[in-house]
């Protein structure tokens, strides 16, 4: 039987609860750690890292939607929280909406960023793509399809060598090592009913630059979000990265309008 281990987690902030779900071979740290200072300011900010990812134990089988879903609440409520707002990025995306299909009387509001329903033939191909350089032993070739990948060409081509090389390396230094797990989730997630389920407010963030999650799947988001704002940035799939002031000050102006104290 396999075990259950609780997330490890970031604790930060205080007022109206929001928790955090990242994307895949990400962390808290890695993808809100550039916004977390003002979240925090607002908010009680709850950050579990995922199975093999950060502060949490890698796990020993799959990931499962539910049971991940199932986790982050379970954070958020071992922390205080009664109730909160899901903020998620790529893959958090659907995490979120599962948590508040699954626990419609914990969520507050969503904000979904760069994020998908089900990944389109061409994402599954991309998934496909990204699983081969993940398990293969040249990981330098995987960092640097990683960053062509993820990254928005502007912010790219404004980089010297210098620093694109200090990217790739970084990147390749970065991978979890859950990270194949949480890719193998990328793949299989459908969230489709979901959407159709969600009641509360909701926004959908479109990294319009973004070659990985496409705005073709921020759009099928929010059309089939009930009553769903949505919002554009300029960014590739890194917009902590490549716009973080721009992506913190759409989540703000959203919860600070929707979220009560």
């Amino acid at each position: 039987m396999t075990t259950t281990l609780p997330l490890g987690r970031i604790v930060r902030g205080s007022g109206p609860g929001l928790l955090l779900a990242h994307g895949g071979t990400g962390g808290i740290d890695a993808n809100y750690g550039p916004i977390l200072d003002g979240l925090a300011a607002r908010y009680k900010v709850v950050g579990p890292d995922y199975p093999g990812s950060g502060r949490s134990p890698r796990a020993e089988g799959p990931l499962d939607l539910d049971r991940l879903a199932d986790q982050l609440v379970a954070a958020a409520v071992e922390e205080g929280l009664e109730t909160f707002a899901i903020a998620g990025y790529s893959l958090g995306g659907p995490v979120a909406l599962r948590a508040a299909s699954r626990h419609p009387e914990r969520v507050t509001a969503l904000v979904l960023t760069a994020t998908f329903a089900h990944p389109s033939a061409r994402m599954r191909l991309l998934v496909e793509d990204w699983l081969r350089h993940l398990r293969s032993d040249d990981q330098e070739a995987a960092a640097r399809w990683a960053v062509l990948t993820a990254a928005g060409a502007p912010f790219l081509d404004r980089m010297t060598a210098e620093q694109l090389a200090e990217a790739v390396a970084g990147t390749r230094a970065s991978v979890p090592p859950g990270a194949v797990e949480q890719v193998e989730l990328v793949g299989s997630v459908d969230v489709r009913e979901d959407l159709g389920r969600v009641r509360v407010p909701t926004l959908v963030i479109s990294t319009t630059l973004d070659a990985m999650a496409t705005p073709y799947h921020h759009r099928q988001v929010a059309d089939g979000i009930p009553g769903a704002q949505f919002a554009e940035i300029q960014s590739g799939h890194l917009p902590f990265l490549e716009a973080p002031a721009e992506w913190l000050g759409l989540i703000r102006k959203f919860l600070d309008a929707h979220v009560a104290d």
